[in-house]
């Protein structure tokens, strides 16, 4: 069972990350992909990220935890939502991008670099990859029960690269100063 199968930490979550959105990320995606562009979201929790991305993409959400998927449907009958696990990335489906805010610090870098391999195959050549990563020299940690795994941006680079051309990677402040960054990457032909 995961940490998002239990309600009460869907519901601590949800308290936890009120205010907290990507719309900055959002608007890069924005700058490298046209209106329309058809997005998976990785780990889209509670929908924030998902239903800013709706306006100007066709957006795709996708959790492994029901819990958030239901509440999603509740709210959202119809919205285009996928069971996946962010690691093995069971669909036949094609995007032109794939995004995640604050997930895939979640698992190990064996489990990243398997998820970058599928990533790979569900994404479009030249298509895009934008994922943001706390930013720490620390390698990992648990808090209330859930891993994180921290990297540095360079790091991340050096894992990414194998897999994909890195158009930049960020360092930015979501709670505190320079606590973040983004890796932006193009899914070109190797």
């Amino acid at each position: 069972m995961g940490y998002f199968d239990e309600k009460k930490n869907v519901d601590e979550y949800i308290s936890m990350a009120e205010g907290y959105e990507g719309k900055a990320l959002i608007q890069i995606l924005k700058k490298y992909l046209p209106r329309g562009s058809a997005v998976l979201e990785l780990g889209m929790g509670p929908g924030k990220d998902l239903d800013l991305m709706k306006s100007f993409f066709k957006a795709t959400g996708s959790d492994l935890s029901d819990i958030f998927l239901d509440l999603y449907r509740k709210n959202n009958p119809g919205a285009d939502i996928l069971k996946l696990d962010a690691v093995s990335l069971k669909t036949d489906r094609i995007f032109d991008s794939v995004y995640s805010n604050k997930v895939l610090h979640h698992i190990p870098e064996d489990q990243l670099i398997q998820s970058y391999k599928r990533q790979k195959l569900i994404t479009a050549e030249n298509g895009i990859l934008l994922h943001s990563f706390w930013k720490g020299k620390k390698r990992s940690e648990v808090f209330s029960g859930l891993y994180f795994y921290y990297y540095e941006p360079d790091d991340m680079k050096a894992i990414a690269e194998k897999y994909f051309e890195v158009i930049e990677t960020s360092v930015y402040s979501e709670m505190e100063d320079n606590d973040s960054f983004y890796i932006l990457m193009k899914n070109s032909k190797k």
